[in-house]
């Protein structure tokens, strides 16, 4: 089989647009070809002439499975190969020997619904042996229409999970280990069994305890929001030479199977470990408006549903005609947890922060405007950040404001000081020197932009 697709004439692919330009293929830093312009590739001895311009940039690459029409002829006109006789297109992995290697190289260059003339040397075509048709040493042409393609991703390097991408994600953004995540999928053996699969509404859960088999989550890293793909799992990354028990309506997977996975990553929210030790974790619900996030210093206004973990609210700000909440993060006006989440939100985000005891209110009883926060519980915030304002850059100061500034900075850094809060006290002195040393350049003269 030699899958290349190439009509008998132009006119069984289309007529040739003259002096439409081919929007992919750069080659060598060579401009892109035109509708009737005929190029060596790569010095290779494999030319190519552009029939009718693609759709897009994008091309395929090796490994990806690709659709073509092709009809493969001799010098003299003779066809030897057609897709168009058999009125039926072929599909192959690029790269794999599937096809002559003239034609691998020739189809990585073009765009989807491109129709290419590629002419092909003995040594990248059929060499000395030939083909049925082809006589030994025969320079070979095929025209080609690349009708799509679906890009193939050996997700662990091995082998043992292929994916095909089916449809692309709507987002140029992956979960991580944290993240919440919502999935469908349906699980068939090779013989077409089907073996498992999610609700039709989906199945959530969290990257990092896994679902289903070692599989899914370690291709669900790779997919982006609203990705769907195929994949092909080996045994040793479903359920090995052990199998799976019958389980609910579906029967059991015999030891030893391969899986054939059908998936779509339907959404993610993002979950941040915000203070690094596990202990404060940002579940993001809505993101904001902007990247651009309070950080320490801003005054912040917020408003939130504080909970313990079995659904009790024992604090709100911001509903029912009450005023939201206002404060300075990192000045210890709010419990540190809710502090440090805080800065890190953008506006108009909406999260769920979920804060351990040594980040709220530790072991001992409190008790908040609705109810008593018990001690040593773990407390439940949805936040939405309403605005912020960020502190003042020194460069951003009158003189005046740099002087006022820079002494209170240092006011408060000898309270903390004082007080064995070292890493704040620090903290506040760091932005003494920045004030000062900017009212000194403005004092001879020179502006810090």
């Amino acid at each position: 089989m030699v899958v290349v697709d190439r009509a008998r004439n132009v006119s069984q692919l289309g007529e040739v647009d003259d002096l439409d330009e081919e929007p992919g293929e750069v080659i060598e830093s060579a401009p892109p070809l035109r509708v009737g312009q005929e190029r060596e590739l790569n010095n290779s001895g494999l030319k190519k002439r552009l029939l009718h311009k693609g759709i897009g940039w994008e091309t395929p690459d090796f490994g990806d499975e690709v659709t073509v029409h092709y009809v493969g002829t001799l010098l003299d006109g003779g066809t030897f190969d057609s897709t168009r006789d058999r009125n039926e297109p072929s599909t192959f992995t690029l790269g794999r020997g599937e096809v002559v290697d003239g034609l691998d190289q020739g189809i990585i260059t073009m765009t989807q619904e491109e129709i290419a003339l590629f002419t092909v040397p003995p040594h990248l075509g059929y060499g000395e042996a030939g083909r049925q048709g082809v006589p030994p040493n025969s320079v070979v042409q095929f025209q080609v229409q690349l009708i799509s393609w679906i890009t193939v991703v050996d997700v662990c390097k091995d082998g043992g999970i292929i994916k095909k991408i089916l449809e692309k994600g709507n987002r140029n953004v992956q979960p991580g280990d944290l993240d919440e995540l919502l999935v469908k999928y349906k699980v068939k053996l090779v013989d077409d069994t089907i073996v498992a699969q999610a609700p039709e509404e989906g199945i959530e859960f969290y990257m990092k305890d896994g679902q289903f088999c070692p599989a899914m989550p370690k291709a669900i890293k790779t997919m982006k929001s609203g990705e769907k793909v195929k994949l092909i799992v080996q045994p040793q990354y479903a359920f090995g030479d052990v199998g799976r028990d019958a389980e609910n309506e579906f029967p059991l997977i015999p030891p030893s199977s391969v899986l054939i996975i059908d998936l779509e990553l339907v959404s993610f929210k993002p979950v941040i470990d915000v203070t690094g030790d596990s202990k404060v974790f940002k579940k993001i619900l809505v993101e904001g408006a902007d990247t651009i996030a309070a950080n320490e210093g801003a005054t912040v206004t917020v408003r939130y549903t504080a909970k313990l973990e079995d659904g009790t609210i024992f604090e709100e700000k911001g509903f029912d005609g009450e005023n939201p909440l206002q404060f300075i993060t990192d000045e210890e006006q709010v419990i540190s947890g809710l502090d440090q989440a805080v800065a890190t939100m953008t506006k108009g985000e909406r999260s769920i922060v979920t804060i351990h005891p040594e980040y709220g209110y530790g072991s001992i009883e409190v008790k908040r405007d609705i109810s008593i926060v018990p001690p040593s519980s773990i407390i439940i915030y949805e936040v939405e950040m309403l605005d912020f304002v960020k502190e003042k850059a020194p460069w951003e100061m009158s003189e005046q404001e740099k002087i006022e500034t820079a002494g209170r900075k240092k006011e408060e850094g000898n309270l903390l000081f004082k007080s064995g809060k070292y890493q704040r006290a620090r903290k506040k002195y760091d932005k003494v020197a920045p004030c000062l040393i900017s009212l000194k350049l403005c004092f001879f003269g020179i502006h810090v932009l």
